[in-house]
């Protein structure tokens, strides 16, 4: 197994962070050193999710109000706190039967976890990353990207809006007009779907082909600050078996 690299002082603000690969992810970065900010919209939950992980710096936020993320980050400032990597892991699954069974509901729901999400935080955030040594911002997409069916339309459609959103922040990233590189990057974790153990429980009888683990997510995550940022930067990174 890979060893999880040294990231000592850094700031790392996990969106999302009360599922189960927030929680995997929130564990993987305290485990390896850095001061991570775990954001969820639900402070008892936050409590119950993350309770057991110390020295975990809890944030209530609705990430889907843009004033709120700035009032977040504003406060993180203020506490002298600037954010070194944003684990973006807000998202959810709609789908329906057929094209004619893409409902509005479905469609504004996956387009405010997922989408909307992503670009306050990004949008509020990006300053920090780009300043740091080390910045990093990554998404979870979906294979439904590259094959998507008319069941998960929504979904898909959403989903390549975000990968496209964060291909943009990598551009940002690298420089208009610039050939010295970036130290920040922007990646794309492409998954089937994730598994945790959980969902093993529940299904002893079945294998889950395909499926990503969220400790292997989470693992990959924090890899990401180990690799130079060029490498990375606006890549879609698969981890579907």
């Amino acid at each position: 197994m890979t060893e999880s690299p040294d990231l000592s002082g850094l700031h790392i603000l996990v969106a999302g962070a009360t599922s189960q690969a927030g929680i995997a992810t929130a564990e993987a970065f305290t485990s390896a050193g850095a001061h991570v900010i775990a954001v969820g919209s639900d402070t008892g939950r936050l409590q119950r999710s993350l309770g057991h992980i110390p020295s975990l710096d809890m944030r209530t936020c609705d990430l889907t109000d843009f004033h709120a993320v700035q009032s977040l980050a504003g406060d993180l400032h203020a506490d002298g706190t600037r954010v070194d990597g944003l684990m973006h892991l807000v998202g959810g699954w709609r789908g329906g039967t057929g094209i004619a069974g893409q409902s509005d509901e479905d469609y504004e729901f996956l387009h405010r976890s997922v989408l909307t999400t992503l670009r306050n935080t990004s949008r509020v955030f990006v300053a920090d990353l780009a300043a740091s040594a080390r910045g990093r911002l990554a998404i979870v997409s979906a294979t439904a990207v590259d094959a998507p069916g008319a069941d998960s339309a929504s979904y898909a459609a959403v989903k390549a809006a975000a990968e496209t959103w964060v291909r943009a922040v990598a551009q940002e990233f690298t420089g208009v007009g610039t050939t010295t590189g970036t130290r920040a990057a922007a990646s794309i974790l492409v998954v089937k779907a994730l598994l945790d153990e959980k969902m093993r429980a529940e299904r002893p009888d079945r294998r889950f082909p395909g499926y990503t683990h969220v400790s292997d997510l989470a693992a990959t995550m924090t890899g990401l600050f180990a690799r130079e940022a060029g490498t990375i930067n606006g890549q879609r990174l698969s981890l579907a078996g």
